[in-house]
């Protein structure tokens, strides 16, 4: 069980969230779209949401964690990633 989590640890910090150094503010907004309960107005604009909706996978939300702790959370996660990745 510990190979499994370490291994998706591994794999989320190298190959998946190094994915949203390009434009990490709007995949921020978007994520706080998606816990807030908002949907986009048309079927084009639902790609941005389904992008930041895998952050919660990867970066799981803490029992009780407050929505801005937890962004910040997030940020910090990416902005560690995109240094390393660079």
């Amino acid at each position: 069980m510990w190979f499994v989590f370490s291994g998706a640890e591994w794999y989320a910090d190298t190959a998946a969230l190094p994915r949203y150094c390009g434009n990490p503010a709007s995949t921020l907004t978007h994520l706080r779209k998606i816990l807030l309960k908002e949907t986009p107005p048309d079927i084009r604009a639902k790609r941005p949401y389904v992008v930041a909706a895998k952050l919660i996978f990867l970066v799981p939300r803490r029992d009780d964690e407050p929505l801005e702790a937890y962004l910040a959370r997030v940020q910090a996660k990416i902005d560690r990633t995109c240094r390393v990745a660079s």
